[in-house]
């Protein structure tokens, strides 16, 4: 409930994030996705467009319309943006945690026997 994830935002559409205010602008004519009504492409950098919500109160950083908002609102965080590289900010309520740590799963690794010995001494000489 910061309002981070309302500023600052990437833009996927179909596979790929939303390079050029140009894409964003034929997007926008011709999608029926609600969602591209309400951002505003603030800036740009090697990723993509930087977008922010337009319904995002940036003083009482809340949503001007929550009862209404988006599906990508309602699912937030979806792994879908974990996937692309995004990162929760240190601020944000939202955290996640591995189903297993990665010192559990590199413990179970290393204990499985390496099936030709000769080839791994070999490889590593």
């Amino acid at each position: 409930m910061c309002g981070c994830c309302c500023e600052n935002i990437y833009v996927r559409h179909g596979r790929k994030v939303i390079e050029t205010e140009e894409e964003f602008k034929k997007i926008k004519e011709n999608d029926d996705y609600i969602f591209y009504k309400h951002i505003t492409p603030i800036g740009k950098d090697d990723f993509g467009l930087i977008f922010e919500c337009n319904k995002f109160d940036k003083e009482k950083r809340l949503c001007k319309d929550h009862k209404n908002r988006p599906s990508i609102c309602r699912n937030y965080p979806s792994e879908e943006i974990f996937k692309m590289g995004a990162q929760l900010k240190d601020e944000c309520g939202y955290h996640f945690e591995p189903i297993e740590k990665f010192e559990e799963v590199f413990k179970k690794i290393s204990k499985r026997p390496i099936k030709n010995i000769k080839e791994f001494i070999e490889d590593n000489n």
